[in-house]
């Protein structure tokens, strides 16, 4: 089977886990990470998944799955080893034309999640097509090593400077050129060296100084507020 990839919005929307087991928690972490509003269905839970019940960030269903459980689901992930019940939340998402992830079994699947790799609002994923995780995991692997945090930052200013740049209602040939014109080879070698002078006379000198200083701000403000291995503009390395 070939899957069409996408990028699914699951902030506050119900997203039901079915197990309570270390890979369920793995799953959890994710959705968690993506805003699902998140119900897990499993007599027992890992102490980490026992702390989010706790702190409120999660819903506990003490006991198995039983048919209805699914009503109202966005999305669902079956993590269970429980043949059985793999094959009746299948039944139960199918009847209901709900979203569905069951664990190592991809014939069950509507949808698979693949190995994934982010920094900050950049996400590189990488599939088999639920052939092979190991390799997509050892794919991963890789893109960590080469993507390192300074994407994430080279995203953050490019993000700030589009609306600005969108403002100004230049046609959109214009501003097709100007954005490629910002992404400079260079550029994301100047955030991970800590070179910000020479990004502010990039800016300046293609986006023009009202825009460049948009930009900068932003990064001044978003360098304040954590502790990164980067250097805010204007303390340069």
């Amino acid at each position: 089977m070939s899957y069409f990839s996408i990028c699914l919005d699951i902030a506050d929307k119900r997203c039901i886990v079915i197990g309570g087991g270390r890979v369920a928690e793995r799953k959890v972490g994710a959705l968690l990470e993506h805003g699902g509003r998140i119900t897990v269905v499993s007599p027992q839970l890992t102490p980490e998944l026992t702390v989010l019940v706790e702190k409120g960030r999660i819903f506990w269903q003490a006991r198995g799955y039983c048919p209805g459980d699914l009503v109202g689901a966005f999305l669902v992930i079956a993590a269970t080893d429980d043949p059985d019940v793999q094959q009746a939340v299948h039944v139960e998402a199918t009847e209901r034309n709900i979203l569905l992830n069951v664990a190592d079994v991809p014939k069950w699947c509507n949808f698979i999640l693949p190995a994934m790799v982010r920094r900050g609002d950049l996400s590189i994923s990488v599939s088999t097509g639920g052939k092979s995780p190991a390799l997509a995991r050892a794919l991963r692997r890789e893109l960590e090593e080469s993507y390192g945090r300074e994407y994430a930052l080279a995203i953050e200013l490019l993000g700030a400077m589009r609306p600005a740049v969108l403002a100004q209602g230049q046609p959109h040939a214009e501003n097709k050129l100007l954005f490629e014109a910002v992404l400079d080879p260079d550029l994301v070698k100047w955030i991970r060296h800590n070179e910000w002078s020479k990004i502010e006379t990039h800016l300046r000198r293609t986006v023009g100084n009202e825009i460049a200083n948009t930009c900068m701000t932003a990064m001044r403000k978003r360098l304040s507020e954590e502790k990164p291995s980067f250097a805010p503009p204007g303390e340069h390395s």
